[in-house]
């Protein structure tokens, strides 16, 4: 799957580059051309949901927001109306059946055309890698919700958030 981004990547900047000497500009250029840097920020863009959205969404009750953090991180402090798939189990789960599925997380299966499938964890990067797992599997259109439970506590006003104070004071030396 990283090898596909990478070669994605390769042959966006060398279209960009081919573009620009045809058109005589430079990359930041004329000719409409967009330089693969410029392309992928759009696509990422597309695969993001904001603080924002996803109020919307867990509001309107259209989304399945599942939490790649590992079962203790869930537990200490979670998203309401998220369920818990470790990031390690998510490949299998998203290959399950959905009864499978449906027995093991007690929650409805994502189905490949589906759009409204929200990763988050805690600050964003095991989400990526597990919207990178879903699209390899045929999940196209799921998204990841960036900012994680890190974000979503801090404007919340729960526990968990990146500047919660340690439970109790280092002891003294």
């Amino acid at each position: 799957m990283f090898v596909a981004h990478l070669l994605l990547m390769l042959l966006l900047r060398r279209a960009a580059l081919l573009a620009a000497e045809f058109c005589g500009s430079s990359l930041g250029g004329t000719c409409g051309v967009k330089t693969s840097a410029a392309v992928l920020r759009e696509l990422r863009a597309d695969f993001v949901v904001t603080y924002e959205q996803l109020k919307v969404m867990l509001s309107s009750g259209s989304v399945q927001l599942f939490d790649v953090r590992g079962p203790d991180e869930f537990q200490a402090g979670r998203i309401p109306g998220s369920a818990n798939i470790p990031l390690g189990d998510l490949e299998e789960a998203l290959r399950m059946s959905p009864r499978d599925f449906e027995k093991r997380f007690e929650v409805d299966a994502p189905h490949n055309e589906d759009d409204n499938i929200v990763f988050h964890c805690q600050t964003g990067r095991r989400s990526t890698t597990a919207l990178h797992v879903a699209h390899g599997l045929g999940f196209a259109r799921a998204r990841h919700y960036a900012g994680g439970y890190s974000e979503w506590a801090e404007r919340e006003g729960q526990p968990g958030g990146p500047l919660t104070p340690p439970s109790t004071p280092y002891p003294p030396r």
